[in-house]
């Protein structure tokens, strides 16, 4: 089974408007306009499929200000994909955008970091700063699925499937993970929140949230040792994604693409930018 190769797919649910000094700790010398947008990812092969974050709900959206797209569980139905029975679903991490909609997977076991419902549930969540990105309903959920045995933790690397692995990194969120899946174009690294932005990497500057910087630098370099090239790992937010890949079919121009085929443009990469930051 050691030549499974994946399809797989980011589908686009939700944006909003940012600026660049919001996306880059210390600011940005450049401001200007830099929307967000707002992915969940599945992965088929091997008579499997893997869901990776459920992404947020209507609700969550209009509390928090974001523009809601479409629901991205419903949205799996465009890939071919019944979320009523899928078995698998990767947690990145238990931040709002990436956790909500577990409930809507009545089947399905959810593979999350130890460190991070530990992290989520545990005494740094009485700091706002930090527990500002959680959703305490979504906390108490993972608790209850964990109670009726269906969260599978680890405690760092390990091989979901063949040709499918997570790795823990920390740094925005303390149990961050990414995925890495093998394709037919090799191995894509999903990079989740670990570089929100291509350039977030390129630049050495990491996203703003932020629990650990020191592992958030540690993790851009752990990306790149586990992907071939730069043009492997796909970012968690970036409206690049949308521009780079294409869709997988023309009805779908605008709401999802394919990963497992190469990008047909150039993103920034470290190669633009000098070793020391500014």
């Amino acid at each position: 089974m050691s030549d499974v190769e994946y399809e797989l797919f980011a589908i686009r649910y939700a944006t909003r408007d940012a600026r660049r000094a919001a996306h880059f700790i210390g600011g940005d010398p450049h401001d200007g306009p830099m929307p967000m947008d707002y992915f969940v990812w599945v992965a088929t092969g091997g008579g499997r499929t893997f869901v990776v974050d459920t992404g947020f709900n209507a609700a969550v959206s209009e509390k928090r200000k974001r523009t809601f797209l479409r629901c991205p569980v419903e949205s799996l139905n465009l890939l071919g994909v019944d979320p009523n029975t899928v078995q698998d679903v990767i947690l990145t991490h238990l931040h709002y955008d990436h956790v909500g909609n577990f409930d809507r997977f009545p089947k399905a076991r959810f593979h999350l970091q130890e460190r991070e419902l530990t992290y989520a549930a545990g005494p740094y969540m009485r700091y706002p700063r930090l527990s500002h990105s959680f959703e305490v309903e979504d906390i108490c959920g993972i608790v209850r699925l964990n109670y009726a045995s269906r969260v599978m933790f680890y405690n760092g690397d390990a091989e979901l499937a063949p040709g499918l692995t997570v790795h823990a990194v920390g740094g925005h969120s303390a149990g961050l993970q990414f995925v890495r899946v093998k394709t037919r174009r090799g191995f894509v690294v999903l990079a989740s929140d670990v570089t929100h932005f291509y350039e977030n990497m390129a630049s050495s500057r990491p996203f703003t949230t932020a629990f650990h910087i020191g592992e958030m630098l540690e993790g851009f370099d752990r990306l790149l040792e586990l992907a071939p090239d730069e043009s492997h790992i796909v970012p968690g937010h970036d409206p690049l994604v949308m521009k780079l890949y294409p869709a997988p079919r023309p009805e779908l121009e605008g709401i999802a693409v394919r990963l497992d085929v190469p990008p047909s443009g150039v993103a920034p990469s470290r190669a633009d930018y000098s070793s020391h930051p500014e």
